[in-house]
């Protein structure tokens, strides 16, 4: 158990399997919103206990709705329908304030800054029970389940290239696209002719703000500039 001190007001988890610490870093959704789209980091911090205190301190400015650490406890800071800050200035085909309209799930994990250490398989387990449930009950379609580098290009590299992307689609959460060989031997994107691992036509765009980065759409992972500080929500 984490000695975090939860000075929230406590809530019932919207996912059974999960214990609650309320985080006071959260807002209410803008306009009314409701999540669609379900936003996977890694913490970049040394444990999951550190991550946990973070996102349950005021000054830190940053939560997110839940937690997985690395022993797959799953630890929820804020209600789903509140809205945590965990996506900060990241964009999706052509939507800002990701923060109003998403779930956000920090996975324990020290990141690039520690070479990116292998998620462990009971963690997984327990982000696939999650992803699963939250998709369910709120009907977020498998391309909308998105990485953190997905809605900030260029700024954000988490969950990472050891994230299980391929695993997690076969099992029913998000999607996975197969990397393909040209003919000149470099790798490159599927066309629509790989189906049914390509995503349909309407899930984004070259004029999206936020575009894919390779690393979910591919299963390639672009590697950290080595500024990282951790969980941020920008």
């Amino acid at each position: 158990m984490s000695a975090t001190v939860c000075a929230a007001a406590m809530f019932e988890p919207d996912f059974s399997g999960a214990e609650v610490c309320p985080s006071p870093n959260f807002g209410v959704r803008r306009d009314g919103q409701k999540p669609d789209a379900l936003i996977l980091h890694y913490t970049g911090m040394e444990t999951g206990e550190s991550a946990q205190d973070w996102l349950c301190a005021a000054e830190s400015e940053v939560s997110s709705h839940y937690l997985v650490h690395e022993d797959g406890r799953i630890v929820q800071m804020v209600r789903e329908a509140d809205r945590a800050w965990h996506a900060g200035r990241g964009s999706w085909q052509g939507r800002d304030d990701v923060n109003s309209w998403s779930i956000g799930v920090e996975i324990a994990n020290a990141g690039h800054p520690q070479n990116l250490p292998d998620f462990p398989e009971v963690q997984i387990k327990a982000v696939l029970e999650l992803g699963l449930d939250i998709c369910r009950r709120h009907r977020i379609l498998a391309k909308r389940v998105l990485a953190h580098s997905d809605i900030a290009p260029g700024r954000k590299v988490d969950p990472g290239e050891k994230f299980p992307w391929q695993r997690l689609a076969a099992a029913g959460l998000g999607h996975f696209v197969a990397i393909a060989p040209s003919r000149e031997g470099v790798f490159s994107v599927p066309t629509a002719a790989d189906r049914p691992f390509w995503p349909s036509r309407d899930c984004f765009s070259a004029t999206d703000t936020g575009l894919p980065q390779p690393e979910h759409m591919t299963g390639k992972r672009k590697r950290s500039s080595g500024n990282f500080k951790g969980i941020s929500g920008l």
